[in-house]
């Protein structure tokens, strides 16, 4: 630990509070956050976060078991807010003991944040924000703490970059409150810039995604690697009754069928058909299916490629242990030429 020490005084609140050796946690990316990139994250001093997704209350219990079989180190679990399972797999986390429950996908349902804090194993919450407004609001509620995330990321993304969401968010909430940075962020540099800034730490998810322990199909890691910046566009909403919240995703078939995914959805609320409620749960649902053909069947073309701009600075496979000493090295190194 001793080997990269102005980054860990930087970081020595952020990892206080993950329970970590490094404040870097991992983006929860459905399909490829699973025991085996968790584990390994965990193990290599960072924080895993399993993305629990569509999961069900069961399968949930069974992947954190299986992480825990394989780490015996801090990790969370995130829970999408719109999951009409929600408070069961909030059970199953308090169940198995988990001390962080990452909230994403929208604001957290009445009760959500209680059940949480609440039962007997009690967990601390972390919640995403796109503005200082909910997130002032968000941490007044019960959030432990606050990840900024910008659109430089991948997945499902807000409208507002990194560096003007940190610039905006960290001289008002750093001194009180712990807040990670997250979004487009691929190397050590970037996080020495945003610890000096005020950030207590800070998340990556595409950097992570072609680790040597990442279980997504090898044709998924190779899009990955031909890949640059510009190949991650976000995707578009089509119908402003429908509330897509865009998501980054490597250019392909399967970004136009989403596209055409969207009129589908819609046409059944012209016809009132289905609930906003449920349009809603449809697409991600779409997310799910589209994710899993790409990272687990390796259908590059038909499947959702989720990736980050940081995607053009992925060149190969690593092991995570690996990415992690090069990120702490980075940042150690940058700080150390201020």
């Amino acid at each position: 630990m001793n080997d990269y020490p102005r980054t860990n005084r930087l970081m020595q609140r952020g990892a206080e509070f993950l329970g970590s050796e490094y404040a870097i946690m991992c983006g929860a990316m459905s399909w490829v956050s699973e025991r085996n990139l968790v584990a390994a994250i965990s193990n290599a001093g960072g924080f895993g976060v399993i993305a629990c997704g569509a999961m069900t209350p069961e399968l949930l219990d069974t992947e954190i078991a299986e992480t825990k079989k394989r780490t015996d180190k801090p990790f969370g679990v995130n829970l999408i807010t719109m999951h009409p399972g929600l408070f069961d797999l909030i059970a199953v986390c308090e169940r198995h003991g988990v001390g962080h429950i990452v909230l994403a996908g929208g604001i957290p349902p009445k009760g959500s944040v209680e059940a949480i804090k609440g039962g007997k194993n009690p967990a601390k919450v972390i919640v995403f924000a796109p503005t200082l407004a909910l997130a002032k609001k968000l941490l007044r509620s019960g959030g432990d703490a606050l990840v900024i995330g910008g659109m430089e990321a991948g997945g499902h993304i807000g409208p507002v970059s990194t560096s003007v969401l940190a610039q905006e968010m960290l001289p008002e909430l750093a001194e009180d409150h712990v807040v990670f940075v997250a979004g487009g962020i691929g190397r050590g540099q970037a996080i020495a810039g945003y610890l000096e800034m005020g950030a207590a730490g800070v998340q990556l998810g595409t950097r992570f995604a072609c680790a040597t322990e990442s279980i997504a199909h090898p044709d998924f890691k190779k899009a990955y690697f031909r890949a640059n910046a510009r190949d991650a566009v976000a995707s578009v909403q089509l119908d402003p009754r429908l509330p897509v919240i865009p998501v980054r995703a490597l250019k392909n078939k399967g970004s136009e069928a989403f596209t055409e995914k969207q009129r589908e959805v819609a046409a059944t609320l012209d016809r009132e058909e289905i609930a906003m409620a449920e349009a809603q749960l449809q697409i991600e649902h779409y997310w799910a299916g589209a994710l899993r053909r790409a990272v687990i069947d390796g259908d590059v073309e038909n499947g959702s490629l989720m990736a980050g701009q940081s995607v053009g600075m992925l060149k190969e496979e690593e092991p995570v242990a690996d990415i992690m000493t090069k990120l702490m090295e980075q940042s150690e190194g940058a700080l150390g030429r201020r």
